[in-house]
């Protein structure tokens, strides 16, 4: 995450275990394209900056790659090391987009997992190739949650708007092909899979307070937040429960 800015690292902390419990995980079809599009194999060694909880981190792992995550918010960290305590080839490391201090040409592959967005793209991109290996790759992946595929969803995108702080300013969707040209400077892949959560209230009302840009529990706003979205909860409910449809989104190229 920048560097440079303090609120933008910390605005996660008092959300680090709702993120871990409530966010979207990664589809298995997406690691098919880094292992036939990209050659990842295991052992190879992957820093994912802006890790975060782990969440981005563990399909690697699964695939027997080192990782490296590297995160700046303290509290998110501690979060994947619990979560991530069972796999002895992940190392957390204290560091920014911009200054990983991960040694020069020691990655295979470099990501960033819903954190692309928070970064200073140009020092980034120099840190990137300064750690990457010649020939490596990178990637920037996000779970890009469905707007108006189904009436919940519309009336779910319409609820945040409502009741969000700074949405329109910190959507990861502002990450455009403009953005995406000027940071990679050459030919980039792209590949999109289809990805899901299910939830019942509570775990919904979990997802809605992991945004960073949404009112936490101790909020003014929360208790009405809450009703209202219980009210749009119970309006689509089926079974007892809501469904969240994303599109995991994929840019990749070599340095």
């Amino acid at each position: 995450m920048k560097s440079d800015s303090g609120n933008t690292v910390e605005r996660f902390s008092n959300r680090a275990r709702n993120y871990a419990k409530y966010r979207p995980g990664y589809p298995p079809e997406m690691m098919v394209l880094f292992r036939d599009g990209m050659g990842l194999r295991a052992g190879q060694v992957v820093a994912d900056i802006g890790s975060g909880t782990g969440l981005s981190a563990r399909p690697f792992l699964e695939a027997g790659c080192t990782v490296y995550g590297v995160e700046p918010n303290a509290a998110m960290r501690a979060t994947a090391e619990e979560f991530l305590s069972d796999f002895s080839n992940f190392t957390s490391v204290d560091g920014t987009s911009d200054a990983t201090t991960l040694a020069d040409s020691s990655c295979d592959l470099v990501i960033a997992a819903q954190a692309f967005h928070w970064f200073d793209p140009e020092p980034t991109r120099a840190e990137m190739a300064r750690i990457l290996k010649p020939g490596g790759w990178i990637a920037l992946i996000w779970n890009e949650r469905q707007l108006d595929t189904t009436p919940f969803l519309r009336e779910y995108e319409k609820f945040l708007m409502e009741f969000a702080n700074d949405y329109e300013q910190v959507r990861h969707e502002n990450v455009d092909d403009t953005r995406l040209q000027a940071f990679f400077q050459v030919p980039y892949g792209s590949a999109k899979f289809a990805n899901s959560q299910v939830f019942d209230l509570d775990g919904a009302i979990g997802r809605i307070v992991s945004s960073s840009y949404m009112p936490s529990e101790t909020a003014e706003r929360f208790p009405q937040m809450k009703n209202e979205f219980t009210r749009l909860f119970a309006k689509h409910a089926e079974n007892g429960t809501i469904e969240l449809l994303y599109n995991t989104t994929v840019y990749y190229s070599q340095f």
